[in-house]
């Protein structure tokens, strides 16, 4: 299958004043923008078969920047969660309600109060990187990659499942502003290639193999393997 790059955007004014953005037409800072053109640099030379983002403006801003030129297919999928009530709030205020720390511990029983379950959010992002992770592949071959710009919970919650963890523990995973997150899907589990990274990219293109290679795709490496680099 192929390997999609699950980037983050960069900083809002949202994030940097320490409010819960959620839906709201919330854009990039000065910060965030510089974010995203570093991303430009990271992504030049690879071969992106298909650039798909969230709605929100922040996604767009930052596809535009990491991208010059690519006009990206928008999917509701990946928008960010449906946080209700609690969006524009700062987060300092919402750690005193009762809801926080059941999103903290228990999120797979949440719904914010007006919104969304999280729970919901991870079943629509998850079958809708799925859903292009196997159309990506029947067009364009095992070796595409392409790049999916979304938000921080939407990016933990399908790593989380690429991992194999109940929702309740997608709080461990870290998925910062401008990050990239990387996931090999194969037809018998999905490998997590790179989580929350800033460095290179290019060592992520796959190798052309011999045959189909299901199996092959499927094992994981005893002992590790050899990695990426050529």
């Amino acid at each position: 299958m192929a390997t999609v790059l699950l980037l983050r955007h960069g900083r809002t004014t949202a994030n940097a004043t320490g409010e819960l953005a959620g839906r709201r037409p919330v854009e990039l800072d000065e910060t965030g923008r510089a974010q995203a053109t570093r991303v430009a640099d990271r992504l030049f030379g690879l071969p992106l078969a298909a650039v798909v983002s969230s709605p929100l403006i922040r996604c767009r801003q930052t596809v535009e920047l990491a991208l010059p030129g690519v006009t990206p297919v928008i999917d509701e999928g990946l928008i960010e969660c449906g946080y209700g009530d609690w969006e524009g709030r700062p987060l300092k205020e919402l750690a005193k309600e009762p809801l926080w720390p059941v999103v903290q511990q228990h999120p797979s029983a949440v719904t914010f109060p007006a919104g969304e379950s999280m729970a919901g959010m991870s079943a629509r992002a998850i079958a809708s990187i799925r859903t292009w992770d196997e159309r990506v592949t029947a067009e364009h071959g095992a070796e595409a990659v392409w790049l999916a710009c979304s938000h921080g919970d939407v990016i933990k919650a399908i790593v989380a499942d690429a991992m194999g963890l109940h929702l309740d523990q997608f709080q461990r995973i870290v998925a910062d502003p401008a990050s990239i997150t990387v996931i090999r899907y194969t037809p018998m589990r999905p490998f997590l290639v790179r989580v929350n990274d800033t460095g290179e990219l290019a060592s992520l293109v796959p190798k052309k193999s011999d045959g189909d290679g299901s199996a092959e795709q499927s094992d994981a490496a005893v002992g590790g393997g050899a990695g990426g680099g050529v």
